[in-house]
């Protein structure tokens, strides 16, 4: 198993509220996570560091292997994080009102278990397929499952951004949890919408497919986020699950 990430501010913002992170536990177990920090001046930056960093640092501590405590830690820590994201939100008032979205895998042997709030997103490429793994938490997407809008119309719906659900909410927040049995040429991808909302489906299925080195997949799809428009923060982390590492030829 290989990971690569990368994150980039994109041509249109002047600083970076994306955060992201590869932590293990004591039993060598991978927490990955993506974050996109929602708040004016650097509210938004510090919502998803604090998620991110708050989340690998206590799990950096533990020992947990088994998928139900996975799934128990993941759902009781991420609303942890969404008290601690609101309190600090609430008691400073240059950040009152920041929030993030929170996207999140466990990893364990090919098993992958997803922990997710908001718009950021996890897909998986199998045999030349995309598909998306995690639901929006947006108003567009509430519209589109009660037929009110298509999913055309979203595209460039002017109430895109807003989303439904998100961590630093005041009380609890639903964590959606997901379990992906996960097979050797299996391709995971974790993502803010600044990729999301650049490139296609398809475009994001091609790179991923190509055959080059991970790292060069990462690179080439925060490229193409950019060269399409980079209007907000890119950030991609991939994981894959082929045993054999790939080097680009020259």
């Amino acid at each position: 198993m290989q990971i690569e990430f990368q994150t980039s501010v994109g041509r249109k913002r002047k600083n970076n509220q994306d955060t992201v992170g590869v932590y293990q536990n004591k039993k060598d177990i991978t927490l990955a996570i993506v974050a996109d920090g929602m708040g004016g001046h650097q509210a938004g930056d510090t919502a998803s560091y604090l998620a991110v960093t708050g989340l690998g640092e206590v799990w950096e501590e533990t020992m947990l292997t088994q998928k139900d405590e996975v799934c128990e830690w993941l759902v009781s820590h991420i609303q942890e994080e969404n008290t601690r994201i609101f309190d600090k939100g609430s008691s400073h008032p240059e950040m009152f009102g920041m929030g993030t979205t929170i996207v999140s895998t466990v990893l364990l042997e090919k098993e992958l278990i997803l922990a997710h709030v908001g718009d950021s997103r996890a897909y998986i490429v199998r045999n030349q397929e995309i598909k998306q793994l995690t639901e929006d938490h947006s108003l567009v997407n509430e519209l589109i499952k009660t037929g009110e809008i298509s999913v055309e119309m979203a595209q460039n719906h002017p109430k895109k951004n807003i989303l439904v659900r998100s961590i630093g909410v005041p009380g609890e927040v639903e964590v959606d949890i997901s379990l992906i049995n996960c097979q050797e040429k299996d391709i995971i991808l974790l993502c803010s919408d600044g990729l999301t909302n650049m490139l296609s489906n398809e475009d994001i299925k091609l790179i991923m497919s190509n055959g080059k080195s991970l790292k060069s997949r990462v690179n080439e799809l925060v490229e193409k986020a950019n060269e399409a428009g980079g209007t907000d923060n890119i950030t991609v982390l991939l994981i894959d699950f082929d045993d054999e590492l790939q080097e680009d030829t020259p």
